[in-house]
C-alpha cells in the first residue's frame, strides 16, 4: 500500500476493525452479503485497492428492508421530539468523529482531507436543521358544508430507499437520511460503489444513536443492489442523487411510487461587464469546486458567459488562481485538490478534455495529469480551462463532472441569454453584475432552479429549496419542502 501518511492508515486500520472487516449494517448488526461476494474500493490518488465491501444484491436488500419494516412501528410513534433526540445524538456523533470520516473519505474518494472534514460537519448540520423543522409538519383543517370536521395529516411512507453518490460520501451519507427519519421513516441507505467505506463506519454510529433498523447500510452496485432497491414494491419512496441516465432508469424500473431526484447540472456563470473583475473571477473559480470535490460537482458553474469589454480581465484572474491551486495527495492537511474518484471517471473526463481541442476550442490551462513525481499513479487531472468555447461544443453541452471550465464570450444579452437557456439542465445559474435591475431580471429569464445573484456555488443556505428544472431533478431539498416530501396525506372527514 502506497499510502504515505500514519493519520489515514490508522483511520484505515481502525475503521475496518470497527466494521467488522467492512460488513454491512442491517437490523443494527454487521453482517456479509448473501452471496458471499465482495468488491473492491480503490483509493483513486494511487490507483489501489484499500479495502473490499460485502457487494449486496436484491437478498440483501430484502432483508434491510425487513429490518426497517420492523423497525417502522415504534420509530414512527415516537413523539417527533424523541426521533429528534436521536437524530441530534446522531449529529454530534458525527462532528465527534469528522477529521477521521474525512480522512476516510479522502483516501477512499480523493477528495482533499480538510474540505471532508467539514463535509462531515455539514452532514451532521442537517440533522439538527431537520430536528428543529420536525414541529412544522402540520395538516390543515378544511371547511366543511353542515358541521363537522374535516382534517389531514402528514404521515411516513415506511421504508424509504436512499441512493447517494460519491463526490461527497460522509456528508450524503449522513445528511441525506435526516428529513426522513424526522418524519418518522425507517431508511436503507445505498452508498455509491465507488466511495463505500465512510457510510459504513458510520453504521458505528448508527448502533449507537438509533435503534435497531431505523438505519440500515447496503453496499453493491447500481445495477444489482441500486436496482433491488428502487424496484421493491415495499419501498414506496425513493429519494436518489446521481447521474441523469441513472435518474431516467430509475423512473422507468421504479413504478407508482414517490421520487425525489437530484440529479446533473450544466450550470451557466453570466458576467456583466460593470462588475468587479477580480471578485467574479474568484467566484467563478470558488463556483467550480476544484478544491472541494476536483469539479465532481452538479452544482459547479462549469460555462462561463462572460462580456468581451473585460474577457482578457477576467482570464488573467481566473488563470492567476487555478495556478494558486495546490494539487496533491488527499491525505495531506496541505492539499486543496485530490484525484478524481476512479481511473474510469479519469478517462472519461481526459476525453472530453480532447473532445474539446478537437472542437477548436482554446485550451488555456492543465488538461493533462498533474504534474508530480508522487501523483503519476494517481487519477490526478490538471485543471482544465477552455477559452474561445461555442455554444453547441460537448464540452459546452453535455456534464463532464471535472475539473473542467468553459469560458464563452458574448456581447448580445438575448443571444447569450438564449444560449444559456438551450440546455438539458436547469440546476443553478449565477448571474454577476452591479445593477439589481438586470440581476433580478435575469434571474426571472434564467430557465434554472436555484440562482445566484454575485454569488457562487460553493455557497448554499439551509432553509433555501434545492433543485433544479429539466432534466435536473424532480423535487427540492435543505428545506422545509424536503421534510414533507418524506410524508403522504391522509385526509379524515368526521360527520357530527
Amino acid at each position: 500500500m502506497s499510502l504515505n501518511d500514519a493519520c489515514a492508515l490508522n483511520v484505515l486500520k481502525t475503521a475496518e476493525e470497527d466494521t467488522h472487516g467492512w460488513k454491512m449494517m442491517i437490523g443494527g448488526e454487521w453482517v456479509e452479503s448473501r452471496s458471499g461476494k465482495r468488491t473492491a474500493s480503490i483509493n483513486p490518488a494511487h490507483d489501489e485497492v484499500i479495502g473490499s465491501v460485502p457487494a449486496g444484491n436484491a437478498e440483501d436488500i430484502q432483508l434491510a428492508v425487513d429490518a426497517g419494516k420492523s423497525a417502522f412501528p415504534a420509530w414512527s410513534r415516537l413523539h417527533v421530539d424523541e426521533r429528534a433526540r436521536h437524530c441530534r445524538q446522531f449529529a454530534a456523533a458525527v462532528r465527534g468523529m469528522a477529521r477521521e470520516l474525512g480522512m476516510l473519505d479522502a483516501i477512499d474518494s480523493g477528495n482533499a482531507w480538510v474540505p471532508m472534514v467539514e463535509d462531515a460537519k455539514k452532514g451532521a448540520s442537517l440533522h439538527d436543521f431537520f430536528a428543529g423543522l420536525g414541529m412544522e409538519m402540520k395538516g390543515e383543517t378544511i371547511p366543511t358544508p353542515g358541521g363537522g370536521l374535516d382534517y389531514t395529516r402528514p404521515q411516513p411512507f415506511g421504508v424509504i430507499g436512499r441512493i447517494i453518490p460519491f463526490n461527497h460520501p460522509i456528508s450524503f451519507a449522513a445528511g441525506k437520511i435526516a428529513p426522513a427519519l424526522i418524519a418518522g421513516n425507517t431508511v436503507v441507505l445505498k452508498p455509491a460503489d465507488q466511495t463505500p467505506l465512510s457510510a459504513l463506519w458510520m453504521g458505528k454510529l448508527v448502533q449507537e444513536c438509533f435503534p435497531a433498523g431505523v438505519v440500515n447500510i447496503v453496499t453493491g452496485d447500481g445495477p444489482t443492489c441500486g436496482a433491488a432497491l428502487v424496484a421493491h414494491k415495499e419501498v414506496r419512496r425513493i429519494a436518489f442523487t446521481g447521474s441523469v441516465e441513472t435518474g431516467r432508469a430509475i423512473t422507468r424500473a421504479a413504478g407508482i411510487k414517490s421520487l425525489s431526484l437530484e440529479l446533473g447540472g450544466k450550470n451557466p456563470l453570466i458576467i456583466y461587464p460593470d462588475v468587479d473583475v477580480e471578485k467574479a473571477a474568484a467566484a467563478a473559480v470558488a463556483g467550480m469546486n476544484f478544491s472541494a470535490s476536483q469539479g465532481q460537482s452538479c452544482g459547479s458553474n462549469s460555462r462561463i458567459f462572460v462580456h468581451s469589454k473585460i474577457k482578457v480581465r477576467f482570464m488573467e484572474a481566473v488563470l492567476e488562481r487555478v495556478a494558486k491551486i495546490r494539487i496533491g495527495l488527499p491525505e495531506l492537511e496541505t492539499t486543496q485538490m485530490g484525484p478524481v474518484v476512479s481511473r474510469r471517471h479519469y478517462e472519461r473526463v481526459m476525453g472530453y478534455i480532447d473532445a474539446g481541442r478537437k472542437e477548436g476550442a482554446r485550451l488555456v490551462h492543465g488538461g493533462g495529469h498533474a504534474p508530480g513525481e508522487d501523483l503519476q499513479k494517481g487519477c490526478f487531472v490538471d485543471i482544465a480551462i477552455f477559452d474561445n468555447v461555442r455554444h453547441g461544443m460537448k464540452i459546452e453541452r453535455e456534464e463532464i463532472f471535472g475539473p473542467v471550465m468553459s469560458v464563452l464570450t458574448w456581447e448580445d444579452e438575448a443571444k447569450m441569454l438564449q444560449e444559456v437557456n438551450d440546455s438539458d439542465y436547469g440546476l443553478c445559474a449565477n448571474i454577476w453584475t452591479n445593477d439589481i435591475t438586470t440581476g433580478m431580471r435575469m434571474a426571472e429569464a434564467v430557465q434554472a432552479g436555484y440562482i445566484w445573484i454575485n454569488g457562487h456555488g460553493g455557497k448554499r443556505f439551509k432553509g433555501a429549496p434545492f433543485g433544479g428544472f429539466k432534466d435536473s431533478g424532480l423535487g427540492r431539498e435543505h428545506s422545509i419542502d424536503e421534510l414533507m416530501s418524506y410524508t403522504q396525506i391522509k385526509n379524515v372527514n368526521i360527520a357530527f
